[in-house]
């Protein structure tokens, strides 16, 4: 391990199913540290297979941190996980000079390194009136008005989570200016130590493959299992824990309204789309370093090269 003069939290970033796992685990091991993630998901117990949490021996084997925090009924913002991970590193760089970020979740890592922008105050009323057109008129409206008013914003969110979409509507109906325009601007929050970021990419066929193959090992895992057991619990499929990919469809399997393979296939291809708009996220940054996804000890060779 080098000699290090300062402390440096490593944030691994890239689209699901590339390798930023298997890359925090690696480096992990190599500045003997410990793990915080910065996965929107990760953070809801029995979430494990659909969310692709670390197991348990290597949880065991290695400190991981805002995994398993909360019950799928409650609600996690990017506000909490910023003071979160805050309170955290304070207290991991009192025992070690390293600390590695970890998560699929762009929104999380963009506003840790730059804070969250004073947003207008929404009026109930017009989250109402959103919601209420949701319902009754279906998302496509909706879409359409987003993808008019703000293609930005349009272009990067997860348009099959109600939330993402009614959020940003409701930014541009209360101040007539996109919601991306809104974020723009900003300045890196100074901290005391220094940040790497690292993106993990991939060829377009590679990474699609690796998407289905993690598609087809959450199935063999009990993906629809756990869905169930969620559900029997009580917890409500609407509830934010359960509008992510993969429990979402796997919910209207169970409800009999799409076949086993029509869910397995629209997992796939919401997975791609979901990847294609976190590497969109991702090239705004002009001080990400970009590493090609593969073995576990040439990526981790990759990374190294980048700490003094």
């Amino acid at each position: 391990m080098p000699d290090l003069k300062e402390h440096i939290l490593i944030c691994i970033c890239g689209p699901t199913a590339v390798g930023k796992t298997a890359l925090s685990l690696a480096l992990a091991r190599y500045f003997d540290t410990e793990i915080i993630s910065s996965d929107s998901r990760q953070v809801f117990r029995g979430m494990d297979i659909g969310t692709a949490k670390p197991g348990p021996a290597e949880r065991g084997s290695i400190p991981h941190h805002l995994i398993d925090i909360l019950d799928p009924d409650q609600t996690y913002n990017a506000g909490q996980f910023v003071r979160d991970a805050e309170v955290l590193l304070h207290q991991i760089f009192t025992r070690k000079k390293v600390c590695i970020m970890v998560g699929g979740s762009t929104l999380y890592t963009d506003a840790f390194w730059y804070g969250l922008n004073e947003m207008p105050e929404v009026a109930p009323e017009l989250r109402a009136t959103l919601k209420r057109e949701w319902e009754v008129l279906g998302p496509e409206p909706l879409l359409m008005e987003l993808q008019e008013a703000d293609p930005e914003t349009f272009a990067r969110i997860d348009r099959q989570n109600p939330s993402r979409v009614l959020r940003a509507l409701e930014l541009i109906r209360t101040s007539g200016r996109p919601a991306s325009e809104l974020r723009t601007g900003r300045k890196a929050i100074e901290r005391s130590y220094r940040i790497v970021k690292i993106a993990l990419h991939d060829h377009r066929e590679n990474l699609y493959a690796r998407i289905n193959h993690r598609v087809d090992e959450m199935m063999d895992a009990g993906l629809a299992g756990e869905v169930r057991s969620l559900l029997a619990k009580g917890y409500s499929p609407d509830s934010q824990a359960l509008q992510t990919i993969g429990y979402a469809e796997m919910i209207l399997c169970l409800k009999g309204e799409m076949s086993i393979d029509e869910a397995i296939t629209a997992i796939r291809q919401h997975s791609r789309n979901y990847a294609k708009r976190q590497l969109t996220w991702l090239r705004r940054y002009q001080d990400m370093v970009w590493i090609q996804a593969g073995a576990v000890e040439q990526m981790a060779a990759a990374v190294l090269k980048e700490i003094p």
